[in-house]
């Protein structure tokens, strides 16, 4: 089971990683294997289920949407707690966003899934 102090701290650290926008700080929150799912992957990383699997497909996917994005600036306004899941609700350059992230028994995430208005 998640702690509440465990959601915000990863919550502040994940959104602090993105602003730094640092792929190696940001991909250390994730399992060399997890699963990212996102409307836009279909677009971008051309992979129409949405969904990549493995660092080195999702880190390409990154690098080319930070590139798009050269004035990315997270801003963090809610963090929810579940038993095995946190989800950040931020505003990011598409508006407001949200990210459910699945965690191992280490606290790395093996599983996320963004959502966007």
């Amino acid at each position: 089971m998640l702690s509440k102090d465990f959601a915000e701290n990863f919550a502040r650290q994940w959104i602090d990683d993105w602003n730094s926008r640092d792929l190696d700080r940001i991909l250390a929150h994730y399992s060399e294997d997890f699963v990212m799912s996102s409307p836009l992957i279909a677009k971008v990383a051309n992979e129409p289920s949405g969904t990549l699997r493995g660092r080195q497909a999702i880190r390409e996917y990154w690098r080319k949407e930070l590139e798009r994005a050269p004035n990315l600036r997270f801003e963090l306004l809610a963090t929810l707690v579940g038993a095995h899941s946190v989800v950040i609700y931020y505003r990011g350059v598409r508006g407001a966003s949200a990210e459910i992230f699945f965690f191992d028994e280490d606290g790395i995430v093996v599983e996320a899934a963004a959502h966007y208005v």
